[in-house]
């Protein structure tokens, strides 16, 4: 088992406005009261984790998600943060990332928000047509997208990023590029391009069938991904990972975390860690968080959670390694899961370097695995079932 513990932690913040018709997050839409209740939890979590799984490295990154982070005030995060650092010691220089949404941060809070040490935004801006805002249940205007973006300049952050959807209803080619376009004119320092999935139980699962009208087909979201490939690495944009874009020195290493399938605490209704080879799952409801972590008081509940065994983690290393432009060092992954199953690995992605979507290259004594974009991005997921179907 991997004693390797996290430098990375992931604390979900559940509170919206509004659900957004797409989304199937751990959320809620709670008042006051049940947000400070909230914020006390959380910081009881804090405490009980350290207890039980005691952090021998200094944090490199901290992520605040959800939901709607920047609903808190200032005062609330200040109560996280103050509780994470009693008992984290935390690296000189980590990315400590908050996520907002338009019309939800005002220049106070923002300032607020970086005096206690946040240097990272991400800003859920998703369209930049008021239409397709409406469509999504976004609940906030294209001009407070600008707003925000400006108090976020105000404030002095020099790190922000915007999430943008593709494949939205009634959403052409056309509305696309306008987006990228105007995004890219808002100069973030990262961009994130998700493709819109249809969730089961979400407002638009129970409207619209994938690949159905009013959705985009299939050949023009593709066309949305091609476009995204093109423009933005023509205005000074990385695309370094199968959905996000940076300029140098931004790649988000939260992430990256993630994506190098290393071990992460993740606290808060909803949240998974992934520690020791064990992935722990927090309660998606509210009152069932609460009293998960009130038992886990009495009765010393906790990090109990079935082990990894080689086989699957060396799947979930390919499923995240493969979404990053750099790849994989076959070498490393022969020394963390042995020859034998590495090797079934390769083979089975040779039938892809046949159709170019996947590339070995050489690097002195090593090989690297690399998918090749466009065409090895958007096929990816076949490429990943065939890997877990038969490994």
């Amino acid at each position: 088992m991997s004693q390797i513990l996290p430098q990375s932690l992931y604390l979900h913040i559940p509170f919206c406005k509004r659900r957004c018709f797409y989304c199937d997050f751990a959320i809620t839409t709670g008042g006051e009261n049940l947000k400070q209740q909230y914020v006390d939890v959380l910081c009881q979590e804090i405490v009980l984790t350290v207890a039980e799984v005691p952090p021998n490295q200094p944090l490199k990154t901290i992520f605040l998600g959800g939901g709607t982070p920047s609903l808190l005030s200032v005062k609330q995060l200040e109560q996280i943060l103050t509780t994470i650092t009693k008992y984290f010691a935390i690296a000189s220089h980590a990315e400590i990332s908050l996520e907002a949404n338009p019309g939800t941060v005002s220049l106070e809070t923002l300032r607020g928000y970086r005096s206690l040490g946040v240097n990272r935004i991400s800003l859920g801006s998703q369209a930049f047509q008021q239409e397709l805002l409406d469509v999504c249940g976004r609940g906030h205007s294209v001009a407070e997208i600008y707003e925000s973006v400006d108090m976020i300049q105000k404030a002095g952050f020099t790190n922000f990023s915007l999430d943008l959807i593709s494949g939205l209803p009634h959403q052409t080619i056309t509305d696309w590029q306008n987006s990228l376009a105007k995004a890219i004119a808002l100069q973030p320092t990262h961009l994130s391009v998700y493709d819109l999935t249809i969730e089961e139980g979400t407002a638009f699962g129970k409207r619209y069938q994938a690949g159905e009208q009013p959705l985009p087909t299939e050949d023009h979201t593709v066309a949305m991904y091609i476009a995204a490939h093109e423009l933005l690495p023509a205005a000074g944009y990385e695309h370094y990972e199968i959905s996000n874009y940076a300029q140098s020195g931004f790649q988000a290493q939260h992430n990256l975390t993630y994506w190098h399938n290393q071990p992460f605490y993740g606290l808060g209704m909803g949240a998974t860690s992934y520690i020791n080879r064990q992935r722990i799952d927090r309660p998606r409801k509210m009152r069932e968080y609460l009293d998960a972590i009130a038992k886990w008081q009495a009765s010393d509940l906790g990090f109990t959670a079935p082990v990894i065994d080689d086989r699957e983690e060396l799947i979930d290393t390919l499923m995240q390694g493969l979404r990053l432009m750099e790849g994989l060092s076959f070498k490393t992954l022969q020394l963390n899961y042995g020859i034998e199953l590495c090797d079934r690995a390769l083979q089975l992605l040779h039938p892809y370097q046949a159709k170019n979507w996947v590339k070995l290259v050489e690097q002195s004594d090593d090989l690297r695995i690399i998918l090749i974009p466009p065409d090895g991005w958007l096929f990816s997921n076949i490429i990943i079932a065939d890997l877990y179907e038969n490994l």
